[in-house]
């Protein structure tokens, strides 16, 4: 049997607040931008980074309503946790050129960054949180990555790869 599997999973910080829209048909939909980076040290043992920067659309609908959660609890700054697939689409504009985008579609959105000052916190779903190691983790222990710092170390240097 012939599988594929399109899944991106993303750790970044928000490059701008969240962009919420109406559609036409009244969905509601916002959009991200996330910077991902890396770090590294070149051959001289001088510290290199590169920042990604992705484009995440969340909608809401019978299932959640990630836009709206988006729009009231993240903000430029936050760092988030963000789950979803890898979509390609192209459209005309109006000087009719096509036109490419890459966009990551989020299905789940877990906000790691603590209380700010005057921010209000949102705890996701017990599922979610289970999977970021949060409240619903067994044993009922909450953990954070402040727990694991090591754990987002982008600093791979010893790896073969």
């Amino acid at each position: 049997m012939s599988r594929s599997l399109n899944k991106v999973t993303l750790i970044g910080n928000l490059g701008a607040d969240p962009e919420v829209r109406s559609t036409t048909n009244g969905s509601r939909v916002a959009t991200l931008s996330l910077a991902t980076s890396r770090q590294w040290k070149n051959q001289s043992g001088e510290k290199q980074e590169k920042t990604e920067w992705h484009r995440v659309v969340l909608w809401n609908n019978k299932a959640s309503n990630l836009a709206d959660i988006a729009e009231r609890y993240c903000k430029k700054g936050d760092k988030i946790y963000v789950e979803g697939s890898i979509e390609y689409r192209s459209w005309q504009d109006r000087e009719g050129q096509t036109r490419y985008t890459t966009e990551i579609n989020g299905r789940e959105l877990i906000l790691l960054s603590g209380k700010g000052e005057g921010s209000e916190a949102y705890t996701p779903a017990p599922r979610a949180a289970a999977a970021a190691g949060g409240k619903g983790a067994p044993g009922g222990k909450e953990e954070s990555t402040d727990d694991f710092p090591e754990a987002l170390d982008g600093e791979d240097d010893d790896l073969p790869f």
